[in-house]
């Protein structure tokens, strides 16, 4: 054992994390425990799953059951009966006999032979994020796929794949926010060795891997957790996927940081998305987040490990920052304001929490830009409350932007991709603000080479509640006009396979011209932004944006101080017409310095007389400058 909890196997090389749940190895054997404080008797189940044979567990302090035991080998199915009733896997189950209502199998947690362990990751500021879905990224739906498309992702000038939740889930195919099983690689993706190779392989060309983890409710399918610890939820507190989790436990709480540090840990993730925190309801003094981080960053000290997290409320308390510009708890937050802003000012629309975003103006994406969030305690229309804190402070990468992702895609009716709801011009100049601002960016697979394919929701339920789930997917676009305009009969149902199937990349655009052109130029302006931006975001100041917009058009331009006098200029203009620069810009902030990227000739040209042509953006540096040096591994 290691002073980070960590056993070591030969080598040095091979890793497993000691947790409060799920099977352990110890001397005599595995210790199998299970929190389960109000029943009278819990007995381990193995042997053959048709005829199991049965052993007890012991009553400990606190609720807990556990027994050592050697009469379950590596690869071995094993479950827990309750009260002489009901047989359920393990909760923290490392793998599955079949699916989430099958045996849990035991696994050698030092069985795998690393090849890169000593890999410590990636600076913060290296992050280009590729959000991708294990089963439609490729064909196969597989970890093994990924990699065979990880040279591709280097080459490009991605520097972090992030996937989306992999945790064991009802059925064979789902986004995998709906998971039950949360220590357990889902084994249609090739479980937990496969993950294993993934991780290594994509260490082994200097790319991180990032992964999403929800620890703000179980799905439905699956979760055994109400037959033997119901207090692991507080039912009189309504969450949107059901009651609440009981973060006010001590075992509960455990059971979530133990699954970070045990994702971190074992599978040497470099970092995890915390998924819709606004949505976790906490009673304790501590909040769960706030404990979870703190216990990473105490845990894995000498290697880069990054958190992001997901929250409507635009909160900052959870990513300030040290003295010395380091996070102090999570590292930076997905920032749905950037988003909201790009698709109204190139899309119109104006539905739902697109309300609460002018697509006439471009101030509020100017403001976003140079300040982090839009709402920093104003009052939202939509929410009817006034929402944010003040972010100005914190460094632009303190933030992840992006243009669309799995919800803002995949919660469209259709699934449609920006790509399909814009003109080629802006999504040009989208990308270009995208990829070249301080903030850490993210695209979604595909968006590298204009994707049009749909991304829909899918799910693989079954009875009725694979009838709740398609029925109530058609009732959520009712107010939609593009529900009105389609008709509800064409909305994709979420359990037909063809859904699914619908939803996979199609690679072989890659070699269209159309597409090909799309690839070229992201792949150009991400080598600028490793060349140009990433050597100046380490010690990129605090308060470090300002910005001029137009109140009368879709223009604008953001300056960022890169500290010792130097400066960057994005000037951005996603209308036809062309724009006068304001009268607040001068002529030497204009033209001073070296143009970085233009999305053409005439752009630039007309800077220097200022005016900035319709649909273009121009980025500049000023000032002292370090030279450019490729951020690449």
């Amino acid at each position: 054992m290691d002073g980070n909890g960590l056993r070591i196997g030969s080598g040095a090389s091979q890793f497993a994390r000691e947790t409060d749940w799920g099977p352990n190895v110890v001397e005599g054997g595995v210790r199998f425990r299970i929190w389960s404080p109000t029943k009278s008797r819990v007995e381990l189940a193995y042997g053959s799953s048709e005829a199991p044979e049965f052993l007890d567990l012991q009553r400990q302090d606190g609720g807990w059951w556990q027994v050592v035991t050697d009469k379950v080998s590596f690869g071995e199915p094993y479950a827990f009966r309750i009260d002489g009733d009901a047989i359920v896997p393990d909760p923290a189950a490392r793998a599955q006999v079949q699916d989430v209502h099958s045996f849990s199998r035991l696994i050698d947690p030092l069985a795998f032979e690393w090849k890169t362990g000593d890999w410590k990751g990636r600076p913060l500021q290296d992050c280009v994020f590729y959000e991708l879905h294990t089963g439609t990224f490729t064909p196969e739906g597989t970890f093994d796929a990924v990699i065979a498309k990880l040279d591709y992702l280097k080459e490009t000038g991605i520097t972090a794949i992030e996937l989306l939740p992999v945790a064991e889930f009802g059925g064979k195919r789902g986004w995998g926010y709906d998971g039950t099983l949360l220590y357990c690689p889902h084994g249609a993706y090739g479980g937990v060795d496969g993950l294993k190779r993934l991780v290594d392989a994509a260490h082994q060309r200097g790319l991180m891997v990032f992964l999403d983890v929800v620890y703000n409710h179980f799905g439905p399918d699956g979760n055994y957790l109400n037959a033997y610890a119901p207090e692991f939820f507080h039912p009189e507190i309504h969450t949107p996927w059901g009651p609440a989790i009981a973060y006010d436990e001590r075992p509960v709480r455990e059971f979530m940081i133990d699954n970070a540090l045990y994702w971190i840990g074992e599978f040497q993730i470099d970092g995890l998305r915390l998924d819709a925190i606004d949505s976790i309801k906490d009673k304790s003094e501590v909040d769960i987040i706030a404990e979870l981080a703190a216990r990473v960053r105490q845990t894995f000290p000498d290697r880069h490990v990054h958190l992001t997290s997901e929250d409507a409320r635009n909160i900052t308390w959870h990513i300030e920052r040290n003295a010395d510009g380091t996070p102090r708890l999570v590292s930076a937050e997905w920032n749905d304001d950037f988003h909201h802003c790009c698709h109204v000012l190139t899309t119109g629309e104006n539905e739902g929490y697109y309300a609460d975003y002018s697509p006439g103006s471009a101030r509020q994406l100017a403001r976003c830009l140079a300040e982090g969030f839009v709402y920093q305690g104003q009052y939202s229309g939509e929410r009817e409350d006034h929402v944010g804190h003040p972010s100005a402070h914190l460094p632009p990468t303190a933030f992840v932007n992006f243009i669309q992702n799995h919800d803002q895609i995949g919660n469209r009716a259709f699934g449609d991709r920006l790509t399909t709801l814009t003109t080629q011009g802006q999504m040009r100049c989208l990308q270009a603000i995208l990829l070249l601002s301080p903030q850490l960016p993210l695209i979604f697979m595909g968006e590298e080479y204009g994707e049009t394919q749909p991304f829909c929701f899918f799910t693989d339920f079954h009875g009725e509640l694979g009838e709740a789930v398609s029925k109530g997917r058609k009732e959520e676009f009712k107010r939609f006009a593009a529900y009105e305009r389609e008709g509800k009969s064409v909305v994709p149902d979420p359990n037909e396979a063809s859904t699914f199937e619908h939803s996979k990349l199609r690679w072989e655009r890659l070699s269209e011209d159309g597409y090909a052109e799309h690839y070229a130029t992201v792949k150009e302006i991400l080598a600028i932004r490793a060349r140009e931006v990433v050597p100046h975001l380490a010690g990129i100041p605090l308060n470090a944006g300002s910005f001029h917009a137009s109140d009368d058009s879709r223009a604008f331009e953001v300056c960022w101080s890169l500290g010792g006098g130097a400066a960057m200029h994005l000037f951005g203009n996603l209308d036809d017409e062309p724009w006068d620069l304001p009268a607040g810009l001068t002529p030497a902030e204009r033209t001073e310095g070296r143009t970085i990227y233009a999305t053409s000739p005439e752009a630039e040209e007309g800077l220097r007389h200022g005016v900035l042509p319709g649909t273009s953006v121009v980025v500049r540096m000023t000032g002292r400058l370090k030279l450019g040096a490729s951020a690449d591994v």
